[in-house]
């Protein structure tokens, strides 16, 4: 690791300099996930800084979740999985949910989703059809006046046709936008009757050509259903 951890001089600001230093060989995978960085005094050292620098370029890194720090046993390049990148991305939506993300987010929805039914058919499993079977059933049991609990599974049902992709990238560039549909149909549908059968109706269609791995129907069933959705949407902005 002697390559990595090299005197930096003393430009511009040094933390700053360590934690690109650090960031870049963690990228680059001189560092691989869970190795053991030197400790603070050998870092120190390499680098040619105070422990003050150091110890404020660790902090970010640690923040950031690129390393973990472990009191007693060292400093660990960190794991970053797919549940790492959903929990910021939800942050981020949550922080900036208004009518304008809403707007996007259906659009995004419009580009994306009628393709990833597409691929549901194709790649489902015996088990996500009956996790789609299962989800559809809740739904239309569900208590009417329970408008959290649809929501809850509106969310669950699209995620599982993403899921059913067997690709776990658009899982995690669909999931964090599919965390916001309980809030957008708390948003728009609270005041519109017969939407809950208008849901049904194309839940139980897209299941079914999902179970027929009907991969066109799929695909045009859920730009029909995300047609719905913006119709909503438009209808709701002029009643503002």
């Amino acid at each position: 690791m002697d390559h990595i951890f090299q005197n930096i001089g003393n430009k511009l600001t040094l933390s700053q300099r360590i934690e690109r230093t650090i960031e870049g060989a963690i990228r680059d995978k001189k560092l691989a996930i869970g190795s053991k960085l030197p400790t603070e005094r050998e870092m120190c050292e390499s680098f040619g800084v105070s422990r003050t620098a150091l110890r404020e370029a660790l902090r970010r890194l640690s923040a950031r979740g690129l390393i973990t720090i472990q009191k007693g046993s060292g400093m660990y390049v960190s794991e970053i999985n797919i549940e790492d990148a959903i929990q910021t991305m939800n942050l981020y939506y949550d922080l900036k949910f208004d009518k304008h993300l809403l707007a996007q987010i259906i659009e995004v929805r419009s580009l994306y989703e009628p393709q990833i039914a597409r691929l549901a058919a194709l790649n489902r499993t015996d088990r996500d059809l009956l996790q789609l079977e299962s989800n559809v059933a809740d739904f239309e049991q569900c208590d009417p006046d329970n408008t959290q609990l649809e929501a809850d599974l509106d969310n669950q049902f699209h995620l599982s046709i993403t899921k059913a992709t067997q690709n776990p990238v658009v899982q995690v560039t669909m999931e964090p936008i599919y965390s916001l549909l309980p809030r957008m149909r708390n948003y728009i549908y609270g005041n519109i009757d017969g939407e809950k059968d208008n849901t049904l109706r194309f839940h139980r269609l897209l299941v079914e050509s999902i179970r027929k791995k009907d991969a066109g129907q799929s695909c045009s069933l859920m730009q029909d259903h995300l047609d719905r959705t913006r119709e909503i949407y438009e209808q709701y902005l002029k009643t503002e």
